[in-house]
C-alpha cells in the first residue's frame, strides 16, 4: 500500500518551519527558513515548502498550518496573531488559491497540544492540556486525540486572563499587558511567560538577565533567583488550579523555553493542591516529547 503524506507548517514571527511526515508520524524531511515578515513573503515561503515536499513525496500531500492566532470559521479572517500582518486577512483562502489545494489552519498552541496528545508525552492520556511558555504564554485542549477549539475558537487559551488570587505585592506592581487585544491589568502572560518572568526579576533587581540565565543562577544557589522561582511557581500553580476546576485534564504538557526548567516538574505538583478544590490532584505535569518540533508536527496531524 502506498504511503500517504502530510505536510505541516509552523508559521512563526521570524521563521517558517515545514515538515513532511508519513501516516505513521515518521519524519521524511524538514526545513526552516526566515522570511521578510510580511504577508506576501509568508505565503511565498509556504508555497515553496509545499512544492518542494510534494516533489519529495512524489504524490499529493495534505497541508496543515500552525499560526500564532486563529482563523475565524465565520469570516475566514485571522485574529489575535502576534504576526500582525496576518490579522484581518483571508489567510486560508489566499493560501489555498496559491497552493491549489485545501489547507487546515489552527492556532500554534493547539497544534502543540495535538502533537503531544497523539504521539508525544500525552499519548497515554485521554484528556491533555498543552501549555507553551516562551516569549508568550499560550495553551490548548485535547480530548481523545482531537483539539477542542470551543464556540469562540479560544478554548483553553487563558494566557491573557488576569492572574487569580493576586497578592498585594502583585497588585502594586501595576503590571498591564500592552497588546491591543488584551490590555488587562494582572495579565497572566506578563507573569508566566519567559519574557515576563525575566522582566519582573530585572525590574526588581536592576539587572538585565534572560530567563535561562536566571534559571542558571538558581541552580548555582542564588537566593534572589530562587525566591523569584518560588513566586513564579506559586503564580503558575494558581492558574493551573483554575483550569483544573474547569477542564480537569489527566495530563498537562509544558512546552517552550521555560519548560526546560526542571524544578517545575518537582514543585508544581506540590503547590497546585493548595489552590485546587479536590481531595487529591491526580493530574500529571509533564515535559513535552517533541520539543520545538511539536507545533509543526501538530499542524501535519490536523489531517489525521
Amino acid at each position: 500500500m502506498k504511503d500517504k503524506f502530510k505536510i505541516g507548517i509552523d508559521y512563526g514571527g521570524t521563521k517558517i518551519e515545514a515538515i513532511l511526515m508519513n501516516d505513521k508520524g515518521d519524519e521524511i524531511k524538514r526545513e526552516r527558513s526566515e522570511y521578510d515578515r510580511n504577508y506576501e513573503s509568508g505565503i511565498s515561503t509556504v508555497k515553496k515548502f509545499v512544492k518542494t515536499f510534494k516533489k519529495v513525496s512524489n504524490s499529493e500531500a495534505t497541508v496543515g498550518i500552525a499560526i500564532p492566532g486563529y482563523s475565524s470559521k465565520e469570516t475566514g479572517l485571522v485574529h489575535n496573531a502576534n504576526s500582525d500582518w496576518l490579522n484581518n486577512k483571508h489567510f486560508k483562502k489566499d493560501l489555498e488559491k496559491n497552493l491549489n489545494c485545501e489547507v487546515k489552519i489552527m492556532n500554534d498552541a493547539n497544534c502543540f497540544t495535538l502533537s503531544e496528545a497523539i504521539d508525544g508525552a500525552g499519548k497515554d492520556f485521554k484528556s491533555v492540556f498543552g501549555i507553551i511558555i516562551g516569549t508568550g504564554f499560550g495553551s490548548g485542549l485535547s480530548y481523545k486525540k482531537e483539539v477542542i477549539e470551543g464556540a469562540n475558537q479560544v478554548a483553553g487559551d487563558w494566557g491573557h486572563q488576569p492572574l487569580p488570587y493576586p497578592t498585594e505585592e502583585e497588585i502594586n506592581l501595576k503590571i498591564k499587558c500592552n497588546l491591543p487585544t488584551c490590555g488587562r491589568p494582572l495579565c497572566a502572560e506578563q507573569f508566566i511567560s519567559g519574557a515576563g518572568f525575566a522582566k519582573n526579576f530585572n525590574l526588581k533587581h536592576n539587572t538585565n538577565y534572560k530567563a535561562p540565565e536566571i534559571a542558571a543562577l538558581d541552580k548555582k544557589g542564588d537566593l534572589k533567583a530562587n525566591k523569584e522561582f518560588e513566586l513564579y511557581e506559586d503564580r503558575f500553580a494558581r492558574l493551573i488550579a483554575v483550569m483544573i476546576g474547569i477542564f480537569d485534564p489527566e495530563a498537562i504538557i509544558l512546552g517552550g523555553g521555560m519548560s526546560n526548567t526542571e524544578r517545575l516538574y518537582k514543585n508544581l505538583p506540590n503547590i497546585i493542591p493548595k489552590y485546587t478544590f479536590a481531595d487529591k490532584v491526580r493530574t500529571k505535569i509533564l515535559k513535552n516529547k517533541h520539543g520545538d518540533s511539536s507545533g509543526v508536527r501538530g499542524a501535519a496531524w490536523l489531517w489525521d
